[in-house]
């Protein structure tokens, strides 16, 4: 039952905006309150934020969060695991519905994104414009996964699973129908309980309701969360490296249509 508050906590479908923010937070248990400790957001959202601090937390805790006069009664919903990029991070949902200490915050900004990659003198550059250009094309490799996805186009939300992940793409196969080839769209991954947001598009079908998929952009904010699901999937059995490639090109993908 954890796992899945954990997931569904993950699959946000509100704006998420990456902003710092202080706050004040105490755990929250049958003697009352605890100690008062400082921390800051991480990035914040409608239901709940993800929140740096100091001290240790547990999956389940209820925490008081307050900013200035606003507060609210919060529940520990993901922690960063130890020794990792991601300790001292944790993700809070708010119990009372509809009322977060940054609402204010959230009503003056929007979400933003990124473009994945930089190039070599430190700007960024989408991918589509690198993959476009004479540049020798950069390798990335591409693992096995178990995970989740939320395709975004328009109003529409449909859910479906991650088979394959690499830094610059993913495929992925699709409860509903497949979007066609050449869509844009917003998706958000959840990999080891960890979610991350990106603009994508759709290369090609390789299969009934499997598309493969090539990241443009991601939520300003999430890149150390996929680098985690990374290095834990190049640790892992479940993440054998099986194909040192990207995404198919526009040219293989040619070809694979015309062979089928």
């Amino acid at each position: 039952m954890q796992k899945e508050i954990q997931i569904a906590e993950g699959l946000l479908t509100g704006k998420l905006v990456h902003l710092a923010l202080p706050v004040r937070w105490s755990v929250v248990g049958h003697d009352g309150r605890g100690p008062i400790e400082m921390g800051c957001t991480y990035d914040i959202h409608p239901r709940g934020a993800r929140l740096v601090g100091t001290r240790a937390v547990n999956l389940g805790d209820l925490l008081m969060v307050e900013r200035g006069r606003n507060r609210a009664l919060c529940q520990v919903t993901w922690a960063g695991p130890r020794d990792t990029q991601l300790e001292g991070q944790f993700a809070v949902r708010c119990i009372e519905e509809g009322r977060t200490p940054w609402d204010e915050e959230l009503r003056e900004l929007e979400e933003q994104y990124q473009p994945l990659l930089r190039d070599a003198a430190g700007a960024n550059r989408a991918f589509g414009g690198i993959r476009r250009s004479n540049e020798n094309r950069r390798r990335r490799p591409r693992y096995k996964v178990e995970g989740k996805a939320e395709v975004i186009e328009g109003v529409q939300h449909h859910e479906g699973r991650v088979l394959q992940l690499s830094e610059l793409g993913a495929r992925i196969n699709a409860a509903a129908d497949p979007l066609p080839p050449g869509t844009d769209f917003r998706m958000l991954l959840n990999v080891f309980d960890v979610s991350v947001a990106l603009k994508a598009q759709v290369k090609y079908l390789a299969a009934t309701r499997l598309m493969a998929v090539e990241f443009q952009e991601i939520r300003r904010g999430d890149r150390p969360m996929l680098d985690y699901v990374l290095s834990r999937l190049k640790k892992s059995k479940l993440g054998e490296d099986f194909v040192k490639v990207e995404v198919v090109t526009e040219d293989m993908a040619s070809a694979v249509a015309v062979a089928g």
